[in-house]
């Protein structure tokens, strides 16, 4: 599976491009450059929007080890509880 990324002006600018690259994988559609859109062929969109699955299969899906995601890391910290 091939990840695909273009802006909105790409986009605009060929149409096709963007159509063909969905055939091997999602188009991230970009605006200002921050994810905004997915384009899916219409075969991915049906398996997606068709099939009941449970967490364990959506999470072994071929591919998705591909998609670069970067979480933020949180730090919470503990403070002491004043109960006068």
């Amino acid at each position: 599976m091939t990840v695909t990324t273009l802006t909105s002006r790409e986009l605009n600018q060929d149409l096709a491009r963007a159509k063909r690259a969905s055939r091997s994988g999602p188009v991230f559609i970009t605006d200002r450059g921050k994810p905004a859109h997915v384009l899916l062929s219409i075969d991915d969109y049906r398996r997606l929007a068709g099939q009941n699955r449970s967490l364990a299969d959506s999470l072994s899906m071929a591919g998705l080890a591909e998609i670069d995601l970067d979480p933020v890391r949180v730090r919470i910290d503990s403070r002491p509880v004043d109960l006068s």
